[in-house]
């Protein structure tokens, strides 16, 4: 079977997920975490915080910055997993539609803040590419909202040579089993401001004040990664930009081959992106017959995203449209972009598509 994006292991991993069992170290405190947070503030240029997952880490981020019963300007052409977050926090979400980029639109966001109340805008770096993340910041801080970069898909990817997710208030990166690197489960928190990862931090274990004894002031969360997953964090970020260098790669093997049967997804100007999953917007072919011929043949394929507001959850939801993001997924298909495939694997899915 050729995955989607699975999991693929350095080589050192166990070694370090073995060194953390010999020091019995195994709950959410030890070497490898605060290892793992460094490499991710020395790769990114910020201070970085390991958390359970990419949502818990939008979560402290809009609960840090005190977002709560507000609106909360947000891609539609996103995972949920962007979106859950400010519900959880009872705020309102008002989705931004895609331009042709296929990221969040920049007339589209400051027509939102112009006429809502909007005090936060999370934008997500879809599909690994870089938003107009530069542009973007420039809006919110005109409008006097909070900036949130979900770039959970976008590890290493950048935008005018500096990393995404350290644009603005918070960035978040993920790092599940599908991710770019893998702790099999977990996410990075990560801001410029070293003292709202501190705030972050606290509300991450339960919001324990400093004292001897259990003393809380206010809630807090069992959001904390464990030294294990982080053990594993370490020996993935060993290979990072390998790990990009593929994607990239196959990418460009897929836009040579098959950029005849559609458009795939653009890089904006000034960006490069880790392109984490190798994404194609078709002229004619129909994607889920696409995705059933490569089903028959054990390769695994996915429609791209549906946008958020099309989703029965947010029906009544506010959306700023364009069009594009509906269009992206009734057309739109993710290639298989495993950093594990061989030059075989890739041909496969090629011939596959090609053959009527």
């Amino acid at each position: 079977m050729i995955y989607l994006s699975p999991p693929h292991m350095s080589g050192r991993e166990l070694e370090y997920i073995k060194q953390a069992f010999q020091s019995n170290y195994i709950a959410p405190v030890g070497e490898f975490i605060d290892r793992f947070e460094k490499m991710i503030e020395e790769y990114v240029g910020a201070k970085a915080l390991a958390v359970a997952n990419g949502t818990s880490a939008i979560h402290l981020a809009l609960r840090v910055l005190g977002v709560r019963k507000n609106k909360v300007a947000v891609s539609t052409f996103t995972f949920i997993g962007s979106v859950n977050p400010i519900l959880y926090e009872e705020n309102e979400p008002v989705f931004i539609d895609s331009d042709e980029s296929w990221q969040m639109d920049l007339n589209l966001l400051e027509d939102a803040l112009k006429k809502e109340k909007i005090k936060a805008v999370i934008v997500v770096h879809i599909y690994g590419q870089s938003a107009k993340i530069k542009e973007i910041s420039f809006l919110a801080k005109k409008y006097g909202a909070f900036l949130i970069e979900d770039a959970a898909e976008a590890l290493g990817a950048e935008y005018e040579n500096k990393k995404v997710g350290t644009f603005g208030d918070f960035g978040v990166y993920s790092f599940n089993g599908n991710k770019l690197l893998t702790t099999s489960s977990g996410g990075v928190l990560v801001s410029p401001n070293e003292e709202l990862i501190k705030k972050a931090k606290k509300l991450s274990t339960q919001a324990r004040e400093d004292y001897p004894w259990y003393e809380h002031k206010e809630v807090g969360f069992n959001y904390r990664m464990s030294n294990i997953l982080a053990a594993i964090g370490v020996g993935q970020m060993e290979v990072v930009d390998e790990r990009i260098n593929k994607k990239r790669e196959i990418f460009e093997i897929y836009k040579k081959e098959l950029g005849d049967l559609g458009v795939f997804q653009p890089e904006i100007k000034n960006s490069k992106g880790n392109r984490w999953l190798s994404c194609i917007e078709f002229y004619d072919l129909d994607p889920l017959k696409v995705m059933k011929k490569l089903s028959d043949k054990q390769i695994e394929s996915r429609p791209l995203f549906k946008p958020m507001h099309l989703q029965p959850l947010f029906k009544n939801a506010k959306i700023y449209e364009s069009g594009v993001s509906e269009r992206l997924f009734k057309k739109g298909l993710s290639l298989p972009s495993g950093t594990n495939m061989s030059d075989k694997d890739i041909k496969k899915v090629i011939d596959a598509i090609k053959t009527d």
